[in-house]
């Protein structure tokens, strides 16, 4: 008899979770709490490592037809714009690593997997309905579920995976109640046409603009069409983000960007001149990944933002929610071994993965914004090495498995 998985969220790592359970010969029952498939945000970046695994689940073509694939990274200074390093990618990265590095509007990346999903037989796609509560017993997971007018119902499954988010109902349950930790640091992210911009503002590159106690990355996205813009800086969170006048979000950021270099100010400025709005984010986080308890219990496991939100600064958060669902996927594939045990072989695969890609995002943080003597032994550094610093070969050879943690 087909066993069949529960999952809870139908974003990014919900979906991947839903085909890679699918491909896995598990029959799959995806709940996600809005009325429609929707992705909001901006842009993501993927690397090697994670455009391998969408081509081993055939989806090259699909990302051909929408992502970016820029030709290099490229390192400068904030406050005078030199170029401090560059790192080859585009046909370097494909020699070195077996797969391109890709840029990709965060709708795209959803997109694509939700019409993967959908073209798959035993995988039921289920809207406006959220986890409430569940619970595991005798061999069984049962969650409940709400429906939007407050109705609710009862779903039985062979096991459950959370892959709800940050603030995710499924990790509360599964690990006890824990504050998420505010990073003191703000996102303003935007999206805009690259025909919108002057000629000397557009770029295929992936640029990220360091400065003390601040830094900006700027990438295409949509085959180039679009520029990805992010900057983060030092800073509080309003006090309530669902009534901030985001309006206002422009001009507190070209003050932010007052003291760095023409540049970078004139790119910060053509923003909204070019009709891109700036969304303003206060990053939030969780210590690393303590152990694979942390990850899976009994027939629950936890995927995505759900078990380990990192910091952006090392461009791995859709990609080890992806990575996620490649283990998840030859876990679920183990027939010989009872459910609990797949799941625990899940969490023991990949969790000290995890925890090192969230400890590296967090350092790269300080690196990215380092003020006075650190700042100055940083720019030497990466004038020196700067191709050997900016690649990270642990990172972009691994697939995901525990045989590629090193």
């Amino acid at each position: 008899m087909q066993k069949q998985v529960l999952i809870a969220g139908g974003g990014i790592g919900g979906l991947a979770a839903a085909l890679g359970s699918a491909r896995a010969g598990w029959e799959v029952r995806l709940f996600e709490r809005a009325s429609a498939f929707t992705e909001i945000g901006a842009g993501v970046q993927i690397g090697p490592n994670v455009v391998r695994r969408l081509q081993a689940w055939g989806l090259q073509g699909a990302l051909q037809a929408v992502a970016a694939f820029p030709d290099r990274l490229r390192v400068r200074s904030a406050l005078t714009g030199a170029e401090l390093a560059a790192l080859p990618l585009g046909a370097r990265a494909i020699e070195r690593y077996g797969a391109a590095y890709a840029t990709i509007h965060r709708a795209d990346l959803h997109g694509l997997l939700l019409a993967a999903v959908r073209g798959l037989p035993g995988v039921h796609l289920n809207l406006g309905l959220s986890v409430q509560e569940h619970a595991q017993e005798g061999g069984a997971v049962t969650v409940r579920l709400a429906h939007g007018d407050g109705r609710l119902v009862e779903v039985e499954g062979d096991a459950l995976i959370g892959a709800d988010g940050l603030r995710g109902g499924t990790r509360a349950r599964l690990l006890g109640e824990a504050p998420t930790r505010v990073s003191g640091h703000l996102a303003y992210r935007a999206v805009v046409r690259q025909d919108q911009l002057p000629q000397a503002l557009r770029s295929g590159d992936v640029t990220a603009w360091l400065g003390p106690r601040l830094h900006v990355v700027q990438y295409p996205l949509r085959r180039g069409e679009l520029l990805n813009v992010v900057a983060i800086r030092h800073g509080r969170p309003p006090a309530d983000l669902e009534s901030w006048d985001h309006g206002a979000n422009a001009a507190d950021l070209e003050a932010a960007l007052a003291r760095t270099c023409a540049p970078l100010q004139d790119l910060i400025r053509a923003v909204p001149q070019a009709g891109g709005g700036w969304r303003l984010w206060p990053l939030l986080d969780r210590p690393p990944v303590a152990g694979p308890h942390e990850m899976a219990r009994g027939l629950v496991a936890l995927l995505g933002d759900a078990a380990h939100p990192m910091r952006p600064y090392l461009a791995q958060g859709a990609g080890m929610a992806i990575e996620d669902a490649a283990e998840l996927q030859r876990a679920l594939a183990m027939h010989d071994l009872e459910v609990p045990l797949r799941l625990t072989r899940y969490a023991l695969n990949r969790w000290q993965r995890n925890a090192r890609v969230q400890e590296r995002s967090r350092r790269n943080g300080r690196i990215f914004h380092a003020t006075g003597p650190v700042r100055w032994g940083r720019d030497l550094a990466l004038r020196l090495l700067g191709e050997r610093l900016l690649d990270v070969p642990w990172l972009y050879r691994g697939d995901g498995s525990s045989a590629n943690l090193l």
